[in-house]
């Protein structure tokens, strides 16, 4: 018979991450969201208690565990603050575990022991300011000189490339262009402070206050060819793969906004009165709430199945795509109803359902926009293939 219980190790994991988003995330993240400040000390006690290297081996400084794992603290800390999970979520997914799934062991001894402690940081580049859902329309080029590459483009919506403790961003790029027009795009450490690589002033953001974003620009930056990442003309794919497993990560912490929409309503039913009465007591607002939980709840079974098969070795591709596009859906929807459940009150920062809503809509976007979901769910039915 199909389980869906967390055996104790799971339940342990969950249970230590939800304890912590109670008690240190949700005292000091409205603050820092307002003031747009990075939580430099919430990221280095996350990285104390080992959620950095959640899914990496402990010879590189992880924890021995895997994505699943990471996926049930990405959903506790969401349902606090998302700021602070996709630092996480970045960090992992997009800092390290390239270097550690396509990476030389010289380079994951360098650099992963850093990554899973969250002594430093590191981003990928990926997407382009003419490019968007087009990541393949790459225009950044490298061309090799010698044992050096050297790269000139530039990347927009990079996140983790410039805090304090940034140390590295994986950058995607054009090395080559086939007979046939197509082209060679390959992945390539870029080292924060090396020269000709700049990051441009952090984003004003509708959301996620908390996190580091920023434009990247690349003027004949100069690396050694072994930072080369994998095999050369693979770096694309390579970046598909990544983020396969990016989207249940994201389809986690959207389960985790959605549910935490559910929280704060579920504790504002009961002690807002309206007309003389709890507002919890009327239909109303009792239907509104059992629609937000049974969102969350269906898009939670949507990225424990993709995770599950992802785990086993399986396809999972549609699977992530569903569970992405049902839990964004579902994180957007909640964070609307908790707005409205809450009145004039949702609309003032001091609230965190005001947050929730600012953050939803990304989920909506990044790794991937609802429109690309639906159109990889189709081509695999084989519809349009």
């Amino acid at each position: 018979m199909i389980d869906f219980r967390l055996d104790d190790e799971y339940e342990a994991l969950r249970k230590t991450v939800e304890d912590f988003a109670q008690a240190e995330v949700a005292p000091v993240i409205g603050p820092l969201y307002e003031k747009e400040e990075f939580p430099y000390e919430l990221v280095a006690k996350m990285g104390e208690m080992g959620l950095f290297g959640l899914p990496f081996p402990e010879e590189f400084g992880g924890m021995g565990g895997d994505y699943f794992a990471l996926c049930l603290a990405l959903e506790e800390l969401a349902r606090v603050d998302s700021s602070v999970a996709i630092t996480l979520e970045a960090g992992v997914s997009l800092g390290a575990m390239p270097i550690y799934r396509f990476g030389t062991q010289e380079q994951k001894e360098t650099w992963l022991p850093m990554l899973t402690t969250a002594e430093a940081l590191g981003g990928f580049g990926l997407t382009e300011p003419g490019g968007g859902s087009d990541a393949g329309a790459t225009r950044t080029r490298a061309r090799l000189d010698g044992d050096e590459w050297v790269i000139n483009g530039s990347k927009a919506f990079i996140t983790n490339s410039g805090t304090d403790i940034t140390k590295l961003v994986t950058v995607t790029a054009v090395t080559d262009v086939m007979e046939n027009g197509r082209k060679e795009i390959s992945a390539i450490i870029v080292p924060s402070g090396t020269p000709g690589f700049a990051v441009a002033p952090k984003y004003s953001k509708v959301g996620w206050n908390c996190s580091d974003t920023h434009e990247l620009s690349f003027s004949d930056v100069r690396v050694p060819a072994e930072n080369l990442v994998g095999k050369r003309g693979r770096g694309y794919a390579q970046f598909l793969s990544i983020l396969d497993e990016g989207r249940v990560a994201i389809a986690a912490l959207s389960v985790g906004l959605a549910q935490g929409c559910v929280d704060e309503c579920l504790k504002y039913a009961k002690d807002r009165v309206a007309f003389g009465h709890r507002i919890g007591e009327y239909q109303a607002i009792q239907f509104k709430i059992a629609d937000m939980e049974v969102r969350a709840h269906t898009a939670r079974l949507a990225y424990y199945q993709a995770a599950s098969k992802m785990l086993r070795g399986e396809p999972f591709k549609k699977e992530a795509s569903i569970a992405k596009l049902v839990a964004s859906n579902a994180a957007m929807d909640n964070a609307r109803d908790a707005t409205q459940i809450f009145g004039g009150y949702g609309f003032m920062n001091e609230f965190p359902v005001s947050r929730f809503y600012r953050d939803a809509k990304i989920l909506e976007i990044g790794e991937g926009t609802s429109e690309v979901q639906k159109m990889l769910i189709a081509r695999h039915l084989g519809v349009g293939a």
